[in-house]
């Protein structure tokens, strides 16, 4: 969906099936962005020190959903590159469930914040609904958070009080920027005109 819109704004694509490319220091040096789309994987030591070397060297690091915020749970270091983590998407009602991935779409709002206002990621986006996965996610202080979205408190859940965690956030990493849209779950999400124009702007806006 968004090769055709980087490459009208001038980048030139490469894809990548996993992210041994991140060792090569040499290539690395070369790139402006990294679109990362890799989800409940891997990642071995030389490959993540190669990619954060290349973030605090300036090169952007993007993405959506779990293709960034849940892409290597095993390390620690990537979730502090990152600054936020997928912990779980509540779903329907226990009586509701059928064990297809729609048990955990569920409607809900994605929140603006004051900061969204005058950023060039969300400016002129006002707050909007979804339906589909809502991340509760972990995360630290240290993000520039435009948006969030609050998980309610149902009769079946374990938790007492609503839950607000970021839905979108930027983050300065040594030279290089890093944009998260927790939305994106399958591409209908992405087809949706805000979705689709944050995380456009957010590509332009991490670039290099």
């Amino acid at each position: 969906m968004f090769i055709p819109f980087l490459e009208e704004n001038g980048f030139t694509v490469r894809v990548e099936e996993s992210p041994a490319v991140y060792a090569d220091a040499d290539y690395m040096a070369t790139v402006d962005l990294i679109v990362q789309t890799n989800t409940m994987s891997t990642i071995e030591k030389d490959q993540f020190e190669g990619l954060r070397a290349a973030v605090e060297a300036g090169t952007g690091l993007a993405g959506w959903h779990g293709g960034i915020a849940d892409s290597y749970r095993n390390n620690s270091d990537y979730l502090q590159l990152i600054g936020g983590q997928f912990a779980s998407h509540p779903g329907k009602a226990p009586e509701e469930r059928t064990g297809e991935q729609s048990d955990n779409y569920m409607p809900h709002t994605i929140e603006m914040t004051e900061a969204a206002a005058t950023h060039p990621i969300t400016q002129g986006i006002s707050d909007f609904e979804l339906t589909t996965e809502q991340y509760w996610v972990l995360h630290d202080d240290y993000i520039d958070v435009l948006a969030t979205t609050t998980q309610a408190v149902r009769a079946w859940d374990p938790w007492t009080r609503p839950v607000t965690s970021p839905a979108l956030w930027t983050r300065q990493w040594g030279k290089g920027r890093i944009f998260v849209s927790t939305p994106g779950h399958r591409v209908e999400v992405l087809e949706d005109e805000n979705v689709r124009t944050i995380i456009e702007r957010g590509l332009l806006w991490a670039a290099r």
